[in-house]
């Protein structure tokens, strides 16, 4: 008896619309076909066919590298997102801070930000 396997984790099938492309990879190819072959076929006659044929490749690869990129399941936009998110945009060092919350009831009570840093602080490994 014939049989079909089916992955465990379906979220990881993507549905093809035409040629097996998705929707994203035919927006993006048929945007770098309306940006490339104009390009091409303006430039040919002013730097040759060989040199348009480069021009063209370099106009359309980033639109290629944007289809087809993918990390983790997520596409490159959002994989740069979050790199500068992490980078950037939040704090590099977040230093461990607690407050004890009987200090109230043992009068020893001391704010978070006048404490003094423990002078025997080694760095973590790993």
């Amino acid at each position: 008896m014939a049989y079909v396997n089916v992955p465990n984790d379906l979220s990881k099938i993507k549905t093809k619309l035409a040629l097996n492309l998705t929707r994203r990879q035919l927006l993006c190819f048929g945007g770098a076909a309306l940006v490339g072959i104009p390009a091409f076929l303006l430039t040919r006659s002013a730097i040759g066919n060989t040199g348009a044929m480069f021009l063209m490749l370099a106009v359309m690869l980033p639109a290629f590298f944007l289809a087809m990129y993918e990390r983790d399941g997520q596409p490159f936009e959002k994989v740069v997102r979050n790199i500068v998110r992490a980078r950037f945009l939040r704090p590099g060092v977040r230093p461990y801070r607690t407050e004890n919350m009987y200090a109230p009831f043992t009068g020893k009570e001391e704010p978070i930000d006048q404490k003094q840093p423990h002078s025997k602080t080694r760095p973590r490994k790993g």
